[in-house]
């Protein structure tokens, strides 16, 4: 971003205001200098939170703003929540997320980690934002553009972000009863390329995150990566953030690592909270399990009714079909042998039509052949093997096209096959549809070729 215009621009596509003296503004308080600008605007958003802090970390509780505060429980032994509801435009970045039936935060219906995380204070609330909604494909399309950026800048030793908008990611590790990495990418700021290349591609934090986080990355150049970080709070760059599904439209936020750290402190870091909600996730994890083995003992049990169900009623279609028996094997018997007649007529009659459209259509071609011209430094010779061993040969001007080889091949009624290649062996080349129309001059086979015939499924 070299000069005002450029820095401008991008700056009003990051943040999505359309005042130019408003962003010109913003960023001359901030001496041009882009990142600051974007973190100043950033950080004055208000995006709706709750947090919930236990007294064993902090000895300040934090107060609801509600009008009603409703004391919250204490979460997992030593586990922190920050429970951040989202924009509109980042839950509907994906679909199949928000249903009747699926709680947008639900990590296991029913289970005991939606119990534990309602016990923290989740209850309904409308989203505020007015930002534009982004689509699936956008959102898929910014995280695949991420993920190949990062690994041509970085290599692929690091971790498998996953290729996926940040509520797909979030309904991964919801399934798979993990946490979700995330890791916001400023690619202006000077402490960036330092901690990826040591820090997230170093081969403890990519084994340790691989195996036990989904990974989910974006650009906060991009459209969902900067409403992450908007919602987020993240003041500080590079910016690392363990989080897991709530309710109503929210995520818990466990964790937050900002600025730059050494691949020592980010493990200790990760080790510590996985730790401590490792409770939680395997509560959730055995809860998924057991209502899921009730659920196929319920089927079991209506699977053996209806056996015995479909067992009664067998019995009893079985002894009405035996007084009709004699009367239908008659009648059937007369039917199929009608239809037997039917179907041998119906084979003759379509194999002589098909005969005879394959006579017509070999006439035809050879009809547009033309005359085999005489020998002379514009006729091309073409001999043609075909699987059989068969050798067919014949000139042709060589203006005339690829299609002209395959309409003599055609014309011959050698082959049964309806779908062949027409191939060079030396060098190998294929002459398929899209080299119909080139003629054989331009195709490389004159003045002589030699071509085999492969047949293709």
């Amino acid at each position: 971003m070299g000069d005002v215009a450029e820095k401008l621009a991008y700056f009003q596509a990051i943040t999505g205001l359309e005042d130019a003296d408003l962003c010109t503004d913003i960023l001359a308080a901030n001496n041009w200098d882009l990142e600051l600008a974007i973190s100043s605007f950033t950080t004055s958003e208000n995006p709706t939170t709750d947090t919930y802090t236990p007294p064993q970390h902090h000895p300040n509780n934090h107060v609801s703003s509600s009008p009603n505060p409703q004391p919250l429980p204490q979460p997992p032994p030593g586990l922190a929540w920050k429970l951040i509801t989202l924009p509109v435009s980042v839950i509907s970045g994906s679909l199949g997320l928000i249903s009747g039936a699926i709680g947008l935060g639900l990590w296991a219906a029913g289970g005991v980690l939606s119990y534990s995380l309602g016990l923290v204070g989740l209850g309904s609330a409308p989203s505020s934002s007015s930002a534009p909604l982004v689509s699936v494909s956008a959102a898929t399309s910014e995280a695949m553009d991420f993920v190949a950026a990062f690994e041509r800048d970085y290599g692929s030793s690091g971790p498998n972000f996953v290729g996926e908008g940040f509520m797909d990611a979030l309904q991964r590790s919801r399934n798979s009863f993990k946490l979700l990495f995330v890791y916001l990418h400023s690619p202006d700021h000077p402490d960036t390329p330092l901690f990826c290349q040591r820090t997230l591609c170093s081969e403890t934090i990519a084994a340790f995150v691989n195996e036990n986080f989904v990974c989910w990355g974006g650009s906060i150049r991009a459209s969902e990566g900067f409403k992450m970080s908007n919602s987020l709070k993240a003041s500080r760059f590079p910016f690392c953030a363990l989080v897991m599904a709530a309710t109503n439209q929210r995520i818990a936020l466990l964790q937050q690592v900002e600025g730059p750290k050494s691949s020592e402190e980010l493990l200790v870091t990760l080790q510590r909270v996985l730790e401590e909600s490792s409770p939680v996730l395997v509560a959730a994890r055995l809860d998924a399990e057991e209502r899921q083995n009730n659920m196929r003992l319920r089927e079991e049990q209506d699977a053996a009714y209806r056996a015995a169900l479909e067992a009664d009623q067998a019995r009893e279609r079985q002894r009405r079909e035996e007084e009709e028996r004699l009367a239908r094997e008659a009648a059937e018997a007369e039917r199929k042998q009608k239809e037997e007649e039917e179907a041998r007529e119906r084979a003759v009659q379509e194999a002589a039509e098909k005969q005879a459209a394959l006579a017509k259509m070999r006439q035809e071609k050879a009809q547009s052949l033309g005359e085999e011209p005489e020998k002379g430094p514009n006729v091309t010779q073409v001999l043609v093997r075909f699987p059989n061993g068969e050798r067919k040969g014949r000139r042709f001007n060589n203006t005339a096209t690829i299609q002209s080889l395959y309409d003599y091949v055609d014309s011959l009624g050698c082959l049964e096959a309806e779908r062949y290649s027409l191939v060079s062996n030396f060098p190998r080349v294929i002459y398929g549809q899209e080299k119909l129309a080139l003629s054989l001059k331009e195709a490389g086979l004159h003045p002589q070729a030699s071509l085999f015939v492969e047949l293709t499924s």
